[in-house]
């Protein structure tokens, strides 16, 4: 029951602090990209530091050691994140072209979207199946890759054509299918505990993922010595933040 309770408690949280993160949309561009980078160092670190302070140390305690399946499961998240990111791409015109069809862009968008808040949902629930200190760390990496996402999300629809009252309504929708994902993973984890035993590695190989390939070559884009010593410092603060959780074991 107490797994129930915070898995829920964690997406519904996740769900309202990613459309709080729109607040940010009225700043001006330039201070806006600034403290959405801030963020995505932050959200590097934190994922990095789940990944493998403590998803990974709890996949080898299930597993009993590291195994091929551990691997397995790792590559599968890995692919399985490539894809979906892919499936954004699939049908839009171009991230240069976007301008020349950007309804089809956003639609796309969303969808893609939509997918990856409902395995966010999937991996948040299954982490506080096995454990609510992991689920809380799992919690905090999705919350802070979450805020950057929906800002640039947000910020497409309305280039899209879509008025902010719009935008924010579909974005809603989109933020709601974590529930729906953790739901899914409550129901089922209770007659297939091994699949919440899967989803340990496969939400550790996600995050590799995400960081590696989204969010540190974001960051690499900063020339600027100051503030690229601010993204280093908010990426140890992420790292030292998910050592930190340790104490709540």
């Amino acid at each position: 029951m107490d797994a129930w309770i915070f898995a829920l408690a964690s997406v519904f949280f996740v769900s309202v602090i990613s459309l709080a993160g729109l607040a940010l949309i009225s700043m001006r561009e330039d201070r806006l990209r600034r403290a959405v980078l801030i963020l995505v160092s932050f959200s590097a670190g934190a994922m990095l530091g789940d990944a493998f302070i403590h998803l990974l140390p709890e996949a080898v305690v299930e597993e009993g050691s590291f195994g091929l399946g551990l691997s397995a499961g790792i590559l599968l998240g890995i692919i399985v994140f490539f894809v979906l990111e892919k499936f954004v791409h699939w049908h839009h015109c171009g991230a240069a072209e976007v301008g020349e069809c950007p309804k089809a862009f956003a639609t796309t968008n969303l969808v893609g979207d939509g997918l990856h808040n409902f395995i966010d949902g999937m991996i948040i629930a299954g982490s506080n199946l096995i454990s609510v200190p992991l689920g809380i760390a799992t919690t905090l990496a999705v919350v802070f890759h979450e805020i950057p996402q929906e800002i640039r999300d947000f910020g497409v629809l309305v280039h899209a054509g879509y008025t902010r009252r719009k935008a924010l309504k579909f974005n809603s929708l989109s933020a709601s299918l974590a529930i729906v994902g953790a739901f899914a993973v409550l129901i089922i984890g209770e007659q297939l505990p091994a699949l919440v035993t899967y989803l340990i590695p496969f939400t550790a190989g996600g995050f590799i993922y995400i960081a590696g390939s989204d969010l540190i070559p974001e960051l690499q884009k900063e020339t600027q010595p100051g503030r690229s010593a601010i993204h280093l410092a908010g990426f140890v603060l992420g790292l030292f933040v998910m050592a930190g959780l340790i104490l709540l074991e």
